[in-house]
């Protein structure tokens, strides 16, 4: 086989090129310290790196989700710390205005009570660092309480609370809404008691509102049996029926006597709900028999039915209202008015008006449509409604209905506000009134601060999973580093080694060159 002199040096010339970037790779990987610098230099260990460098960026993500969430969280305590502060303060405030004291005092204590009223309506329309609601779950641009006309107040958010994800499998919420904080605290004033006609309402007789005891036994007997009779016999006897007639006075303890003479002796512990009994017989004649002046009083108890609130949307163009929402057929609203998250109500034209579960989008359904015909109401799912002036095209009203079964801690100072406002010296009644507010507002607050109570420990267990989780990220973390260490760095001893052969090929190959082209088939001759 002939070898051209082309050849040859071509041969030569590749191989010295070959062995002269092996020494420079060589001397960069002995000054850099790095051995896989392009992906030619280890295709497998290349893609190891890659994917080794997403999953640090992703735990720079987590880490960096972490610190905010942990930020977030910090700071919905702080919130919550203040608002369980003030709910303390009116507890304390309501127990005072239970004692001896005048109309002045009270409406004093109101006044105080209002500034806790407004400072928690702020505190629970705080905002973060970023401008975004804390409470209004994923709705963070929409304050998630607002006062309606009548001095309750709705909730305006969601019930999805915003999250962030922290490792791969597990997402912490970065807050609570609204809802969670303060919609689920348990009612205790959700009974009422009821003169029976032809009794007259005299005050001689009275009987409190109720106050819920035992959650679990009003939901299991209370709410089944209901409306309950209780008729006296006597100053000092009763009995109590259910709603078939059964007579249970059995049931309850004292078997149907008590003493209003004694404190704690007359009250009714019905399935759950305690009943204060108060006799006022100071007017009955001398010689009279007290016995027939209480003789045949009756009182249904049962729960209180349902109450709408309505807010009025300022962009309306007209300045109609829609006022004493009351339910005229039950078995529309049960099926029809959407309870759970309200109502809108908005008027096609001056009569017509068309009704839209909440929340309400330009893309909702009607649920129900209707017609005022020129009168003065409006029925909508089972609920009427008085209006006062003549509504017009685009109109709405935001309709929230409340069943009792639970009360937030705003609604519940603002009716222990307004109840300490009314004058009640010298007037029986409106001194049983106001003690049924004042012991349902003292129980609703202890509810409130309990559910407050239930969040911040679910506060704590999320801080908590964040440390842990940030550990094992930390561990993670250094395991990943460990590894790409091992894959992309080079052995500073091998790489001299490796970069002193490939010198000394390099030589090899030079001094070969020279000896070979030296060569000559003249010589030979």
């Amino acid at each position: 086989m002939r070898i051209s002199t082309q050849q040859f040096f071509d041969t030569s010339a590749a191989k010295y090129q070959d062995n002269y970037s092996s020494v420079v790779k060589a001397q960069d990987q002995a000054s850099s310290g790095v051995r896989v610098q392009t992906a030619a230099d280890d295709p497998i260990a290349a893609a190891r790196l890659l994917m080794l460098q997403q999953q640090k960026d992703m735990l720079g993500q987590f880490n960096g989700n972490i610190t905010s969430l942990k930020n977030s969280l910090t700071n919905e305590e702080s919130v919550l710390s203040s608002i369980n502060e003030a709910m303390q303060r009116a507890s304390q405030l309501a127990l005072r205005a239970g004692g001896s004291i005048s109309d002045a005092d009270r409406k004093s204590i109101a006044s105080e009570i209002g500034a806790i009223e407004d400072q928690v309506l702020g505190l629970l329309n705080s905002k973060d660092s970023s401008g975004n609601f804390l409470f209004s779950g994923s709705k963070s641009q929409t304050p998630p309480y607002s006062r309606n006309n009548d001095g309750s107040y709705s909730y305006q958010g969601d019930e999805t609370p915003l999250s962030l994800q922290v490792s791969d499998t597990l997402k912490v919420s970065a807050g609570d809404t609204g809802k969670n904080i303060l919609e689920g605290a348990a009612n205790s004033g959700r009974t009422q008691a009821t003169v029976i006609p032809p009794t007259v309402n005299d005050g001689k007789v009275s009987l409190s509102a109720g106050l819920v005891t035992s959650g679990t036994d009003y939901t299991r007997a209370f709410a089944d049996g209901q409306p309950y009779k209780l008729t006296f016999s006597s100053s000092t006897q009763y009995t109590v029926t259910d709603k078939d007639g059964k007579d249970i006075t059995s049931e309850i303890p004292g078997n149907g006597t008590f003493d209003s003479t004694k404190e704690g002796s007359s009250s009714v512990n019905l399935r759950g709900v305690k009943f204060d009994i108060t006799l006022n017989l100071k007017d009955i004649a001398p010689g009279a028999d007290s016995d027939a002046a209480v003789k045949d009083r009756a009182f249904t108890l049962d729960t209180k039915p349902d109450s709408f609130s309505v807010s009025r949307t300022p962009s309306n163009t007209s300045t109609a209202q829609l006022t004493g929402a009351r339910v005229t057929s039950q078995g529309d609203y049960a099926s029809t008015f959407p309870a759970n998250s309200g109502a809108v109500i908005k008027f096609t034209s001056a009569t017509a008006y068309e009704v839209y579960a909440q929340p309400y989008s330009a893309n909702s359904k009607a649920i129900a449509t209707g017609d005022t015909g020129g009168g003065t109401t409006v029925t909508a799912a089972g609920i009427t409604f008085d209006v006062s002036g003549t509504p017009q095209v685009g109109d709405q009203f935001a309709v929230g209905a409340s069943t009792h079964k639970t009360q937030s801690a705003l609604d519940t100072l603002s009716q222990l506000r307004q109840a300490l406002e009314q004058p009640a010296d010298g007037n029986p009644a409106a001194t049983i009134k106001l003690k049924d507010v004042l012991d349902s507002s003292i129980s609703n607050l202890a509810n409130s601060r309990a559910q407050l109570d239930n969040v911040r420990g679910s506060i704590g267990a999320r801080q908590n999973a964040l440390d842990i989780q940030a550990s094992e990220n930390a561990s993670i973390g250094i395991a990943n580093t460990s590894t790409m260490s091992d894959l992309a760095n080079v052995d500073m001893g091998e790489a001299a080694i490796n970069l002193t052969l490939q010198q000394t090929m390099l030589q090899a190959s030079q001094l070969a060159f020279v000896k070979i082209s030296q060569l000559s088939l003249f010589s030979k001759m």
